[in-house]
């Protein structure tokens, strides 16, 4: 019996590309200056939502064509973003405020509980900026609209997922935790690494995208 030989033409699988050093430094500044357009867009305050919903909307379109915006892209979602992302941005800064007395209030003993109050006032916060990350990422897959419906279904979906909510409250604890202790000139550009981690996050165990509003 006449043995067979394999054949030798059958071409081997392609090895997976690897990522070269200058593939992840460009990524890296890409991010960077994500941070810093977020920053600027924010400067009038009430415009910080509309902001990181165009960040996060460019983001998004980043990780599914490989590719990031063109600029008018992004301004067409800016101004769409306004009028609903300006009085999300009055609520969150209110919240944010109310938040920061207590904690400065416990902080300086002028409200009872001491440390166990402080702590867990400290863990409702990073809870609560952890939701409000999930559902920044949810805006940003309806193109940086829809605030009203992603917040009620990243709401529904947190208890169901709660290993994401965690962990989604701890890169936006380390965040604000880094953003204290580095020079302000470096705060936008730790927005735009955690941006980009929550999506990478929520990427594993996606929300189903919210109607836009």
């Amino acid at each position: 019996m006449t043995a067979v030989s394999a054949p030798t033409d059958v071409p081997a699988h392609p090895a997976p590309a690897r990522a070269d050093w200058r593939d992840t430094l460009r990524e890296a500044t890409d991010l960077a200056l994500l941070g810093f357009a977020v920053a600027v867009a924010a400067l009038p305050v009430l415009t910080l939502a509309p902001a990181v919903a165009t960040a996060s909307a460019a983001l998004h379109d980043r990780s599914v064509t490989g590719a990031w915006p063109d600029a008018r892209t992004s301004l067409t979602r800016f101004g769409r973003a306004l009028p609903a992302g300006s009085a999300v941005s009055a609520v969150a800064l209110a919240a944010v405020a109310l938040l920061a007395a207590d904690l400065l209030a416990l902080t300086t003993g002028r409200v009872p509980g001491g440390g166990p109050a402080l702590a867990l006032t400290a863990v409702v916060v990073a809870v609560l900026l952890g939701y409000a990350g999930l559902v920044a990422v949810a805006v940003g897959r309806t193109a940086g609209r829809g605030w009203r419906a992603a917040a009620v279904r990243v709401a529904r979906s947190c208890p169901e997922r709660p290993g994401v909510w965690a962990a989604a409250s701890g890169v936006c604890a380390l965040a604000v935790v880094l953003g204290v202790l580095v020079t302000p000139v470096a705060v936008p550009i730790l927005g735009g690494y955690a941006l980009a981690a929550l999506h990478a996050l929520d990427a594993r165990h996606p929300v189903p995208a919210p109607e836009p509003s």
